[in-house]
């Protein structure tokens, strides 16, 4: 059963990257390429195709293309754009983190809106696609993983639900709710929306032909980049966390129920029949580094004892406001007072994280979310034993191993999922 292989394709910020995997998820092949190695333009659909297209053709040197039988394709949540009935694209795409500052277009949203929707703001895939609406020649309105997925299908308008959550799909009634015609948005242009791991349909012949692969690979539906990172873990039951020790510290937990806090920034996708709720604090790495350099910090750290606490409260923050596990636009940081010791500053700092940590899974307890019964780590500071050991202190249950920290490993498991589905595991 394991020369069955499934791949995933992630599409980042920076490039794309491709797994092969085994039903076991053992990974068996990979590739990889940057953006910046076909062109400037990182908004240009073209240079996202040239890049998935090296990461794959480098996945599939190294194993029995025959072996493949199912894709799955995660990106960036919130990259919109639009396309003619070609799939085409016909404009600029606008990428997660664009903003779209026009007060008439957000008032008409806000209007109507929900509080529990994901698509508030000015970076809402809802209100780039009523930006884009007006686009001569648009057919569908795609998110970027959308767009990828098409070109293998060779068929434009589905998307899955993880990714239609910023454009206002409601996850709970699984449909594009009623409201989202108020806005004015023709909802004509919004396209299908499955399940994450659906199967879609098959390749396009002229894609197996590409790639050297058979004409009944399945494409199946995708992920965002943030909930494919998250299953790349392996954390798959109600209670299993994953903290990503990044620039900022951001907490997922699986639950049996959706988690929906608008104050805190907590929404929850639909996953695998489970629920995937978050929080971001604006603690994290960034906070170290704005001290010390990395360097410092591997030196510093060796010296730390994690078993003994420093007995300071810090919360650390470079300026004032938060917003998980506490909403307050003006909480304040606590970083002293300073200890002499280097050492035992940035020891601190650990512990005041870690303890925003376990306020921020309890926070989603509190929420009705399940209790925290394990935390896989990603991000760099996952790399760090005395951090990990000070964490262990604090939340008092087990630090697994994340089993893999490359989003387009979570793509490959739904892309597995999707074989199940169609009989083919």
């Amino acid at each position: 059963m394991d020369s069955l292989l499934a791949i995933g394709i992630d599409l980042g910020t920076s490039g794309a990257r491709a797994v092969a995997m085994t039903p076991s998820f053992d990974i068996v092949a990979q590739g990889a390429a940057r953006l910046a190695e076909f062109g400037s333009d990182l908004r240009d659909p073209a240079i996202w195709w040239k890049a998935v297209e090296r990461a794959l053709m480098d996945t599939l040197a190294g194993i029995d293309r025959t072996s493949v039988h199912a894709i799955a394709v995660d990106a960036t949540s919130g990259t919109i754009l639009p396309i003619d009935i070609e799939g085409e694209p016909l404009a600029t795409p606008l990428m997660y983190n664009d903003r779209v500052d026009d007060d008439e277009l957000l008032a008409r949203i806000h209007a109507v809106i929900p509080a529990e929707s994901g698509a508030h703001g000015a970076t809402s895939g809802l209100v780039k696609a009523l930006r884009f609406q007006s686009v001569p020649g648009i057919a569908k309105v795609l998110h970027q993983a959308d767009w990828i997925a098409g070109r293998l299908a060779g068929h434009y308008g589905t998307t899955d639900e993880n990714n239609a959550l910023k454009t206002g799909y409601d996850p709970v009634e699984r449909l594009w709710p009623d409201w989202i015609m108020a806005t004015g948005l023709d909802t004509n242009l919004l396209p299908r929306v499955v399940a994450p791991g659906a199967p879609v349909e098959t390749i396009a012949p002229q894609m197996a032909k590409v790639f050297g692969l058979g004409e009944d690979v399945v494409i199946v539906a995708g992920t965002t980049d943030g909930c494919a990172s998250f299953l790349a873990t392996g954390a798959d039951r109600p209670g299993d966390g994953v903290t990503a020790l990044g620039s900022t510290l951001t907490l997922k937990l699986l639950c049996d129920r959706p988690i929906f806090a608008p104050d805190y920034g907590v929404y929850s996708h639909r996953i695998n029949g489970m629920w995937l709720a978050g929080g971001a604090s604006n603690s994290g790495g960034k906070v170290l580094s704005h001290f010390f350099s990395a360097d410092e910090i591997v030196r510093l750290s060796a010296v730390i004892d994690p078993a003994v606490s420093t007995g300071l409260d810090f919360y650390p923050l470079l300026e004032p406001g938060e917003r998980f596990p506490v909403f307050d636009p003006a909480f304040a940081p606590r970083l002293e007072p300073r200890p002499a010791s280097d050492a035992d500053f940035l020891k601190a700092m650990f512990e005041g994280m870690a303890a925003i940590e376990r306020r921020g899974f309890a926070r989603l307890a509190d929420l009705g979310a399940d209790p925290l019964r394990s935390v896989r780590s990603v991000g760099g500071g996952a790399a760090n034993p005395q951090w990990s050991a000070i964490r262990q202190r604090e939340l008092q249950v087990p630090l697994l191993p994340a089993q893999s920290t490359e989003a387009a490993a979570g793509s490959a498991r739904l892309a597995l999922g999707g074989l199940q589905a169609v009989g083919d595991l």
